[in-house]
């Protein structure tokens, strides 16, 4: 069957925080064509000046990113979700998109998506694997269809792990930008009394929710579409953002508003380069309890001050 190609232009220096809104359409990589800096990677891989001059007449100012959607998804929604991620991030953008054919691409992939364990209690599991032995963690299953999140990206991992240690039973959460629903199910089946998420995609508020009822967690947690300020009511022992750096900079001045004074503020999805620009927008309301990285990506705890 054919598989669709969506390729994203945008420019060379917006190109990682663009990569990680990418990364959370598809589970199974993508492609980035970037030769901002081909010279000194040449050199530094293969220790050679000659350069194939086709290569040589690239823009260096733009990088593309390459998206391979399965034909059972649905691809309209992959691009919207993309234009609304990106715009939202600031980062002009161009899709386009073509077909390709790859002989079983979808077994192909799944072979790499097997149970994987975050943390000390929690195992991510692809619905494909029935008989998975969980050997004492709480299961999440979770399809890696267009979920975005599954777990495998750096800044979902660096939340779960975050999130395990704060959770001692009985919280409430809220989950800012919830995509699959993976941070607020998750806290759920580690111990919280419930979560609710939010996000400005009305596809993966969707997807959130039947992920809830896949983990049978259906009426502990739920997701709305919307704007967080419009759509969100009370306050919460814990609040994860799993979203762009430019995202949790924006909402710094409103979420304190539905934390409890000894309430957590978990972020992450914030690419290294742009750590110091959440740190002084943060400064002001709360205190950064904790800063955990991995793979070039960080993720705070934040306390209200």
């Amino acid at each position: 069957m054919d598989w669709t190609e969506i390729s994203v232009e945008v420019k060379a220096d917006q190109i990682d925080e663009a990569a990680a809104i990418a990364n959370m359409t598809v589970p199974y990589g993508i492609y980035i064509e970037d030769y901002s800096d081909l010279e000194a990677e040449v050199q530094e891989i293969a220790h050679i000046d000659l350069i194939d001059e086709e290569l040589l007449q690239k823009d260096r100012g733009i990088a593309k990113i390459h998206i391979y959607i399965d034909p059972e998804d649905n691809i309209e929604e992959a691009v919207q979700f993309l234009r609304e991620r990106l715009t939202a991030a600031g980062i002009g953008h161009t899709i386009n998109r073509s077909s390709v054919h790859e002989d079983d691409w979808l077994n192909n992939w799944r072979k790499f998506f097997k149970p994987m364990p975050i943390g000390e209690k929690l195992l991510i599991n692809p619905s494909w694997y029935t008989d998975t032995d969980p050997e004492g963690r709480a299961v999440l299953n979770i399809d890696p269809g267009l979920a975005f999140g599954t777990g495998k990206h750096e800044t979902t991992r660096l939340c779960l792990e975050t999130l395990e240690r704060y959770i001692k039973g009985g919280e409430t959460v809220l989950d800012v930008g919830c995509g699959s629903g993976i941070l607020g199910i998750a806290a759920v089946l580690l111990g919280a009394e419930s979560a609710f998420g939010v996000d400005i995609d009305e596809v993966a508020v969707r997807t959130a929710n039947e992920n809830a009822v896949i983990n049978h967690v259906g009426d502990r947690f739920s997701a709305i579409a919307g704007d967080l300020v419009d759509k969100v009511q009370g306050k919460y022992d814990i609040v994860v953002a799993n979203i762009v750096a430019d995202a949790i900079i924006a909402l710094s001045a409103s979420v304190k508003a539905f934390m409890k004074p000894d309430s957590v503020y978990i972020v992450s999805g914030i690419i290294d380069t742009r750590a110091d620009d959440v740190r002084n927008a943060v400064r002001n309301s709360f205190e950064i309890a904790e800063e955990i990285t991995m793979g070039g990506w960080y993720c705070f705890v934040l306390k209200p001050v």
